[in-house]
């Protein structure tokens, strides 16, 4: 039953996006449509012309289409919160993966990788300065 109901509010979001789609593509140019009612240039205060049937269409379609959004992001199933221990021991208990010890997984506190690429980027850094340096002797030399 459950699996109707997100196959027909699926089915009923696409209809009514690519309706929607087509709803604002059709509309005037001039200030007749949706834009023209918060910035119509020559209209009264709030569009106090009559709203023409595609206007009125594009409204209920919006209505329609935040609905149904709302629906289906209510009934379809929302990610887990898990983290890697929780998959690593879901992988173990299926047996996609053997049995991690505990020394063999990187520990927060003794790696500090940033530290480590620092200090190598650092020594690289004074080597070419060193080595460019050298290059430089030897030519004003030669």
């Amino acid at each position: 039953m459950d699996s109707i109901i997100k196959g027909v509010l699926l089915v009923a979001f696409v209809i009514i996006c690519v309706l929607l789609v087509l709803l604002v593509l059709v509309q005037d140019q001039d200030n007749s449509g949706m834009g023209g009612l918060l910035g119509g240039g020559n209209s009264a205060a709030f569009g106090s012309h009559s709203a023409s049937v595609l206007t009125k269409a594009t409204v209920v379609f919006v209505v329609l289409f935040f609905v149904v959004t709302f629906a289906i992001a209510k009934i379809l199933p929302v990610k887990s919160d898990s983290t890697d221990a929780d998959m690593l021991s879901a992988a173990e208990a299926a047996g996609k993966v053997e049995a991690a010890t505990e020394s063999a997984l990187p520990q927060a506190s003794e790696s500090k990788w940033w530290d480590d690429s620092a200090k190598e980027g650092e020594a690289k850094a004074e080597t070419e300065v060193k080595e460019s340096a050298a290059a430089a002797e030897s030519a004003s030399k030669q």
